[in-house]
């Protein structure tokens, strides 16, 4: 049920990226507007998954769990009755509820099922292979609905998705709870989600207009204050959401980071790659689907591979190593363009995807045996959370970066190409006004093709940077693989008092 339960979860992160052409084309969206579709899943997910671990080790992981499939099928019910982009955003972001919850209840589960951690990490391998099913599946799904209906329909398999598994799981999953006493932590989840919602819309705000403007100023001034105060806020706490002694474990410490930072690189990867699929090469969803899955259906035969190794090769070189590869396959992307075909983009892809596969369940496990078991629903929400932090700012991130760069390229890419003056203003100030997707509707008469070809140039101008970029935050997640990640000693199974929760931390140095 666990593993049902992260795929009914991940279900929308793919299904959604390979039909944001279709969707903006649908609701006359901006770019901005498409990156906060994506983010509007995942920042609920980034600010609500710690306080989500915290409620199941209080009153009950199966009780999470239940809830976090009700918003999911809330959410997808809402986004496939959306007319504007509004309303698809509030869908999205009741179905990050839903994730938020899903995530650590579940691993919470698979921990309290499973005490051994060699055992553990088998299972937490399976999880982590049906997270990326999820991913696999996702483009597949789109890309069949879209052929024959509109793009809202996408939302319809979350549904009764998520309503048989909370039928099966009322009947099999057995409730548990976190030993010793916690309590919600409202401070904490104050400060946390304001922090993380006013870096997002200040990232995502600035790339689309300019990070001088005072709204944006504001918001990061304010994600930095509201950084801080959750720090002194779980310095202070008795019952703390994250309680910070856990980075004392340069395992925890390490894997937290990691998972940040690559997930910054990835998911902006995938935004960006969705938009060369449709705006550059102009593939159908179905098509575009087919090349998505050369990394996630690699990504998820790896991943239980390598879990199956974890006990023989250590979680540094796993995890150092899955990393460099994904390094090296990024670069390679930086020599396609308009017209790469399936095969050169496919290879490419396929090592991402083997990369990601030696990472996520290391990973994963690492972070989770790091702490004695009764905490272990507190370390994989806080893995999560870094995670999930990661995630959102990947597609605001670049999709700065992809806007920035392609308006200034395209005057210089359009002029290259034999386009008029007159033109070139309005193909320009079309892009400014109704984002990438307008410039197909402009009409140069004989002049159109150059001017597509044109913008194709441009567009992959801004492909490469934001490859190079996701590339350089691999390599930096990488460095600190090799560099912090330790292996820690296995923590004593008795409950500490609850003056002292956490002074194992202390000594789980490790080796390496």
């Amino acid at each position: 049920m666990a593993c049902v339960g992260v795929f009914v979860a991940y279900l929308p992160v793919t299904t959604v990226s390979v039909s944001l052409p279709t969707i903006q084309r649908g609701l006359d969206a901006s770019t901005a507007d498409l990156s906060w579709v994506t983010d509007a899943f995942v920042l609920p997910m980034a600010a609500l998954i710690l306080t989500a671990g915290v409620v199941g080790d209080v009153y009950g992981r199966r009780k999470v769990f239940q809830a976090g499939l009700v918003f999911c099928a809330v959410g997808a019910a809402v986004a496939l009755s959306a007319h504007g982009v509004a309303v698809l955003w509030t869908g999205q972001a009741l179905a990050g509820v839903g994730a938020a919850a899903l995530l650590p209840a579940t691993l919470g589960l698979i921990s309290h099922a499973v005490p051994d951690p060699r055992e553990r990490a088998k299972y937490i391998s399976m999880w982590t292979a049906s997270l990326m099913g999820a991913l696999a599946v996702g483009p597949m799904i789109s890309g069949v609905i879209l052929e024959h209906a509109s793009w809202r329909w996408i939302y319809l398999a979350p549904i009764p998705a998520s309503l048989l598994t909370m039928a099966t799981a009322a009947r099999l999953v057995a409730d548990s709870r976190a030993a010793g006493s916690r309590r919600l932590d409202w401070p904490g989840q104050l400060t946390a989600a304001v922090a993380i919602t006013a870096l997002v819309y200040g990232v995502i705000e600035g790339g689309s207009s300019s990070f001088g403007e005072p709204r944006v100023v504001v918001a990061l001034v304010l994600a930095g204050a509201g950084l801080i105060a959750f720090v002194v806020v779980e310095g202070r706490s008795d019952s703390p959401m994250l309680d910070l002694k856990l980075f004392r474990s340069a395992a925890f410490s390490a894997t937290a980071l990691v998972a940040m930072i690559s997930f910054l690189g990835l998911i902006g990867f995938i935004f960006v790659l969705s938009l060369y699929l449709g705006q550059v090469q102009q593939l159908g969803t179905l098509d575009a689907g087919y090349r998505m899955l050369m990394f996630t259906l690699p990504a998820m035969v790896a991943g239980p591979v390598f879990g199956q190794v974890m006990h023989r090769v250590s979680a540094r070189i796993l995890i150092t190593g899955g990393l460099l590869l994904a390094t090296c396959s990024l670069l390679s992307l930086t020599s396609i363009d308009a017209s790469t075909s399936f095969g050169g983009l496919a290879w490419r892809l396929i090592m991402l995807g083997v990369g990601f596969g030696a990472v996520f369940a290391p990973m994963t496990a690492t972070a989770i045996n790091a702490v004695p078991q009764q905490l272990a629903g507190m370390a994989a929400a806080g893995s999560n959370a870094f995670r999930q932090v990661g995630g959102a700012l990947g597609p605001a991130l670049m999709s700065a970066l992809l806007t920035t760069k392609v308006t200034a390229a395209l005057p210089g890419r359009l002029a290259d190409g034999g386009v008029a003056p007159d033109a070139r203003h309005r193909v320009v100030a079309a892009v400014d006004g109704g984002g990438f997707g307008a410039v197909h509707t402009v009409d140069l008469g004989a002049s159109t093709p150059r001017m597509l070809h044109a913008f194709g140039l441009a567009f992959v101008d801004g492909i490469h940077l934001c490859l190079v970029v996701s590339a350089g935050f691999m390599l930096l997640a990488a460095a600190v693989s090799a560099a912090l990640l330790r292996t820690p000693r296995p923590a004593h199974p008795a409950p500490p008092p609850p003056s002292a929760t956490l002074s194992w931390a202390a000594h789980s140095g490790g080796r390496t």
